[in-house]
C-alpha cells in the first residue's frame, strides 16, 4: 500500500510539474513519465516477490528518487525549477514508513541537493530559500512520522490486548470444559460409590454361599458332583472378578489423601513383584525385577504407590502372551526415583494410546477403564509424572517418575 501510494503521488507530481516547464527547458515528458512509472512498477514487483527486503528496497528507492529530483532540478533551471515541489510529497510519505527523524534528515538532504542543483545551474537562490525548503518539507515529514509512530503503537497495543483476550478466552473455554468434565466425574464418582456399596453385600453373600456349596459338593462323590464343583468354581471366579471391579470403583470414588511416611521404594517394588509372581507364573509369564541400590529411602504413601505399580503390572500381565516377560525396575535419576514396568506384549496402537489415561476408557471386556487413571492420580499426588512408550510387536513401557521427597522433622 505504501509503495503504491508513493508511486501514484510521484508519477502524478512529475507529470503535472512537467507541463509547467518553460519553453527553453522542455524535456520529453511522456517518455520521462513512462519510464518513471515503469521504475515504480519494478519497485512494487520487487517488494511483492521479496517482502523480507522491503525496508532495504524502500531505502534504495528513496535515494534514487532524491537523485532523480536533483537531476531534474539541474536540467530544468536549478533554483527556478518547479521540480523542487516533488520533495513535498516524497519525504512526508517516506516519513510515514521510516519514522519522523528519517523524514527530517531526508528534508535536510533535499535542501542540500536543491542548493547544489541551483549552484551547478548558475542560478543560485540563496540560503534562505534552502532553509525555507527544508522547513517546508521537513516539518510535515516530522509530523506525519510522529502520527505514524503513534498509530503503530496504538495498533501494537490493540494487537497485544487482542492476543491477551484470545488467550484468556481460550483458557476460560478450557477451564469451562474441565469444569464440565469434573462435574460429570464427580457425579459418576458418587454414583459409583453408591452402586459399589449396594453391590458389595450381595457379592459377599454370593461368594459365601458359593463357598458353602463348594464344600458340600466336595463331600459327595460322583461325576455329577465333579461337574457341579467345576460350575461352583466358575461362579466363584466371576464373583471375585465382580468384587475386584467394585473395589476399583470404590478406589476411584473415595480416593484418599496420601499419607507420607519414610519407606524403601525398592522393598515395596520387590514385595509387589512377589505378590503378582504366582498369577503370572500360572499364565507362563516370567517376572523380572531389577532394583537400583542407589535409590534412597524417601517419603511416600506405600499403600497408594503399591496400588499404582500393581495396576501397571496387572495391565502388563493381560497384555503379554504365554511365555512372555514382565520387567519391573527402579532407578535414581537426578532428584527423582523412576519405577518402570515393561512388557513384551504386542504394544499399544496409536488410536488407543491417545485415550490411554481417559477415565472409563477400556479395551478389555470386563475392564473398568480406571486402572491407569488411578495410577496417574496417585503419581501426581506424589508430585510426579507418568509417561509411556510403545512400539508394535515390542511391547509397552510405563515409567513413574517421583521426586525424592524428604519431609522436615520437627
Amino acid at each position: 500500500m505504501f509503495a503504491f501510494l508513493l508511486a501514484v503521488v510521484m508519477v502524478g507530481g512529475l507529470a503535472t510539474l512537467g507541463l509547467a516547464l518553460r519553453p527553453r527547458h522542455r524535456i520529453d515528458l511522456p517518455s520521462l513519465v513512462f519510464w518513471f512509472a515503469m521504475y515504480k512498477v519494478c519497485i512494487l514487483a520487487l517488494v511483492s516477490v521479496n517482502p523480507r527486503s522491503t525496508r532495504v528496497v524502500f531505502s534504495g528507492a528513496l535515494a534514487v528518487d532524491l537523485l532523480l529530483i536533483f537531476a531534474l532540478l539541474y536540467l530544468t533551471g536549478g533554483g527556478a525549477s518547479l521540480f523542487y515541489l516533488l520533495f513535498v510529497p516524497l519525504l512526508p510519505v517516506n516519513a510515514y514508513y521510516f519514522g519522523p527523524w528519517m523524514g527530517f534528515a531526508g528534508a535536510i538532504v533535499a535542501g542540500l541537493l536543491y542548493a547544489a542543483a541551483a549552484a551547478l545551474a548558475a542560478d543560485w537562490v540563496g540560503w534562505n530559500a534552502v532553509i525555507i525548503l527544508i522547513g517546508l518539507v521537513g516539518l510535515p515529514a516530522l509530523a506525519v512520522g510522529m502520527v505514524a509512530n503513534r498509530e503503530r503503537r496504538a495498533r501494537a497495543e490493540v494487537e497485544r490486548l487482542n492476543a491477551e483476550l484470545t488467550g484468556t478466552l481460550t483458557r476460560l473455554q478450557g477451564a469451562q470444559a474441565e469444569l464440565v468434565v469434573a462435574e460429570r466425574m464427580a457425579t459418576v464418582g458418587k454414583l459409583s460409590l453408591k452402586v459399589a456399596h449396594e453391590v458389595r453385600n450381595p457379592i459377599a453373600a454370593i461368594e459365601l454361599n458359593a463357598e458353602l456349596v463348594g464344600d458340600l459338593v466336595k463331600e459327595r462323590g460322583g461325576a455329577d458332583m465333579e461337574e457341579a464343583a467345576t460350575l461352583v468354581t466358575a461362579i466363584r471366579e466371576q464373583v471375585n472378578a465382580l468384587d475386584a471391579i467394585t473395589e476399583e470403583y470404590l478406589a476411584f470414588a473415595r480416593f484418599p489423601r496420601p499419607q507420607f511416611e519414610e519407606d524403601s521404594v525398592n522393598d515395596m517394588v520387590t514385595a509387589v513383584a512377589e505378590f503378582v509372581r504366582p498369577l503370572a507364573a500360572r499364565q507362563g509369564i516370567a517376572v523380572k525385577v531389577a532394583t537400583d541400590a542407589t535409590v534412597p529411602s524417601m517419603e511416600f504413601d506405600r499403600t497408594l504407590l503399591r496400588q499404582a505399580v500393581l495396576n501397571l503390572l496387572k495391565n502388563g500381565i493381560e497384555a503379554v502372551a504365554q511365555g512372555g516377560t514382565l520387567t519391573l525396575t527402579t532407578a535414581c535419576v537426578d532428584e527423582t526415583v523412576e519405577i518402570t514396568v515393561s512388557d513384551s506384549g504386542a504394544g499399544i496402537p496409536p488410536e488407543v494410546g491417545r485415550r490411554l489415561f481417559e477415565q472409563f476408557f477400556t479395551t478389555k471386556p470386563q475392564g473398568t477403564g480406571l486402572g491407569l487413571s488411578i495410577s496417574r492420580q496417585i503419581v501426581e499426588e506424589h508430585g510426579g509424572k507418568i509417561r509411556w512408550s510403545s512400539a508394535p510387536g515390542v511391547g509397552a513401557t510405563f515409567t513413574m517418575a517421583l521426586p525424592i521427597r524428604k519431609l522436615e522433622r520437627a
